[in-house]
């Protein structure tokens, strides 16, 4: 046997902090193609079909090609159901919504994630990461503003939505991940969802101009680089130890915003996004304390005589 990549910690946050500036990128073209008239599902069907012969490439010409082999084929299918959901509500969020506050809503699959392994895994939560989903809900409802404010409750609720379905989603790779490469989760996930998507291309294709295929491009890009840094930030780095650098897309989101669509977020949005990773770097460091803590309790009865 051989062990894994080294830990790198220090390597794995620079490489994590890229993959937030690159989907952050990738983004911005998401709501350039959607302002120049390309069909949301169009956005999706060509961020997904470039992905498979890339990869398949690089299984076949890495000698990996046993990677896709598995035995969990119903579940790679369940989750591409809800993982195409997902990101139609998350390319729709970007749509409805300028970009700060997309990203800012995108933060809530964290609090998501502890709603759904106390109903779900019936893992039991503490009064820290529930005061931490208090606190977290109190950001989405002061940048919201149900009723009035500058943000439309519409595409709030798509992007809080879309957060969830994260959440959601996370929850199966963490069961698939048991026994998948995270790339062969990637590929099934491309595999499944790109037929399903091209039987709407009839109806929403459309003849593009240079313009529009130079943004697809690009979008296309951004989303198999980003895909590629967050797979590789955690070979060489703990998920609790490098999450914390999501965050970073906020800046990313707030300048593109401002440079590329003369957006800056309202009062509402600087009191609350706050509030929103507070909760996020809250709920991130107490799973890497109680992970910490069971491994000390696990070696320690394991060096108890017989």
């Amino acid at each position: 046997m051989t062990d894994g990549p080294q830990q790198r910690p220090l390597f794995a946050l620079v490489i994590r902090l890229g993959a937030a500036l690159v989907l952050s990128l990738m983004l911005v073209f998401v709501k350039l193609l959607g302002e120049s008239g390309v069909h949301l599902l169009e956005i999706l069907f060509w961020r997904q079909v470039v992905t498979i012969p890339l990869l398949a490439g690089w299984f076949y010409f890495s000698g990996r090609m046993l990677l896709l082999k598995t035995d969990r084929m119903a579940l790679h299918g369940k989750r591409a159901a809800y993982g195409i959901v997902g990101m139609v509500l998350n390319f729709g969020g970007v749509l409805l919504l300028p970009l700060a506050e997309a990203t800012t809503f995108g933060f809530t699959s964290a609090i998501w994630a502890v709603i759904l392994s106390a109903i779900l895994l019936r893992e039991q939560v503490g009064p820290y990461r529930w005061a931490a989903v208090i606190l977290g809900f109190a950001g989405v409802v002061i940048i919201a503003q149900p009723g009035g404010g500058d943000i439309r409750l519409y595409g709030a609720l798509v992007a809080i939505g879309a957060a969830f379905m994260i959440a959601l989603i996370s929850i199966q790779i963490r069961d698939l991940g048991k026994t998948e490469h995270p790339l062969t989760i990637v590929f099934y996930f491309s595999a499944f969802t790109t037929p399903i998507l091209a039987l709407a291309m009839p109806f929403v294709a459309q003849q593009h101009t240079p313009y529009q295929w130079s943004l697809l491009a690009g979008l296309a890009l951004f989303g198999i680089l980003g895909q590629f840094l967050l797979t590789a930030a955690l070979r060489v780095g703990t998920v609790s130890t490098v999450i914390v650098m999501d965050y970073s897309a906020i800046i990313w989101a707030t300048l593109f915003g401002w440079a590329v669509f003369e957006h800056l977020p309202p009062a509402s949005t600087w009191i609350g996004a706050p509030l929103i990773i507070a909760a996020g770097v809250t709920i991130a460091w107490r799973e890497h304390f109680l992970t910490r803590k069971r491994r000390t309790e696990l070696e320690a009865r394991q060096m108890l005589p017989d």
